[in-house]
């Protein structure tokens, strides 16, 4: 091969080299070559097996409980007045010695800590009824209705300073109607009032 030949090929080659080159480059900067765009995402996998299961949490915080009662008619025959109590005379399951029976409508309390108290009774007249400790009402246990023949209902929580705390549910003084708890209401059978008491600490 002549010296002039040999030079003529590798112009070529060097042509060749500088022309794949600027292609390369021009795909690469249109992102249509070399790996530039990134591609779509693969699907998800399988979800793993479920592990083992974990200990058992900590017993309930609930340290007892006393369920009193009133059936209408027989309990309650007289109205209660403002600043009376509402009877629940009758026994209930109970899971505490620490809430005990004081009367036909107080019920103490025994041990310092915190009590969720529940109550439903049927009146016949608008009105209230509250949560009293140690004869003070609890004013954010006030609940009541304005009209109709209905149950007034309360749920609250409340917590205990001293010992022997004596808790009734009363007829908030100032109010101006003493309340008929209803008997027989809504049908024939006798209708019951309830208080529950849950020790929670």
């Amino acid at each position: 091969m002549s010296k002039h030949h040999r030079t003529h090929k590798k112009s070529n080659d060097s042509k060749s080299d500088s022309s794949d080159h600027k292609y390369k480059k021009r795909y690469c900067k249109n992102k249509k070559w070399c790996g530039c765009q990134n591609g779509e995402n693969g699907q998800n996998g399988q979800n793993g097996r479920d592990g083992e299961r974990g200990p058992a949490g900590p017993a309930g915080v609930l340290l007892g409980g006393a369920d009193f009662y009133a059936l209408m008619p027989g309990d309650n025959s007289a109205t209660v007045d403002p600043a009376t109590a509402v009877q629940f005379p009758n026994d209930g399951p109970n899971m505490n010695t620490n809430i005990v029976r004081a009367g036909p409508s107080s019920f103490t309390l025994k041990a310092i800590g915190f009590y969720q108290i529940t109550f439903q009774v049927s009146v016949s007249e608008a009105g209230q009824l509250a949560v009293a400790l140690g004869g003070v009402i609890q004013p954010y246990t006030v609940v009541g209705r304005a009209t109709g023949t209905c149950q007034i209902v309360g749920t609250c929580i409340v917590q205990t300073t001293v010992t022997n705390t004596v808790l009734s549910i009363i007829n908030p003084a100032g109010n101006s109607t003493a309340l008929t708890i209803t008997p027989l209401a809504g049908g024939a059978s006798n209708v019951s009032a309830h208080l529950v008491i849950l020790q929670l600490a």
